[in-house]
């Protein structure tokens, strides 16, 4: 028996939601937050992160930009959702490739390739993941795309091998070993039956511009 328990996201079955709730262990929530009664979470808003990265690229003048995206957990499509939100308050038409394949280096070589050959005036990719980013910036270099001259790229979580890439890739920085101490913390704090002071605690992110946008 678990004396606590750290989840990822809400995306649970009824029945994994019902257990957690009735189990009496305490359960603190990460990558995102909620304000519901009863239920702690430290994380950022992923809808907001994504409305923040196509916001930059779109004060850069890009204005044919594309979402792209792969394995469609809830997080992933909040950030579609963001950008989706940007890109109807700009009065620019949303151009969305998802791929419900997991993410990887070669699928982000596949959509980048699909994009640019069902899609050749898109301007910028925003990618959902850094792993399918990469994978972009090795396509347009096999290629021969020039990155951002004739598309910008940009991705998500700021990864291990983002800043080497060519050109370094820019990115949304999201504070996941911070979430995990704050969490670690708030566990602690409720399994000694201490009182939480923010049972949700949005820690935020950071747009990362580089050389690929």
């Amino acid at each position: 028996r678990p004396a606590g328990l750290i989840v990822t996201g809400f995306d649970r079955t009824p029945a994994a939601r019902a257990l957690i709730e009735t189990s009496g262990v305490p359960c603190v929530h990460v990558m995102e937050t909620v304000a519901a009664e009863g239920i702690y979470s430290v994380g950022f808003s992923q809808a907001d992160a994504g409305q923040a990265m196509t916001q930059d690229l779109i004060a850069q003048g890009r204005g044919r930009i594309a979402f792209a995206a792969a394995q469609l957990d809830p997080r992933s499509l909040q950030r579609a959702e963001g950008y989706r939100r940007a890109m109807r308050a700009a009065d620019l038409t949303p151009q969305e490739w998802l791929n419900p394949q997991p993410s990887s280096l070669a699928l982000g070589g596949a959509l980048f390739e699909q994009i640019r050959r069902e899609a050749p005036n898109v301007d910028a990719i925003f990618f959902n993941n850094d792993d399918l980013a990469q994978g972009a910036l090795l396509a347009a270099l096999r290629l021969g795309v020039a990155v951002p001259d004739q598309v910008a790229v940009a991705g998500f979580n700021d990864l291990t091998g983002s800043e080497q890439m060519l050109p370094p890739l820019s990115s949304v920085r999201t504070p996941r070993s911070a979430i995990g101490r704050e969490a670690a913390r708030m566990l602690i704090a409720l399994m000694r039956g201490e009182a939480v002071a923010q049972p949700q605690l949005d820690l935020g992110f950071e747009i990362v511009r580089r050389g690929s946008s």
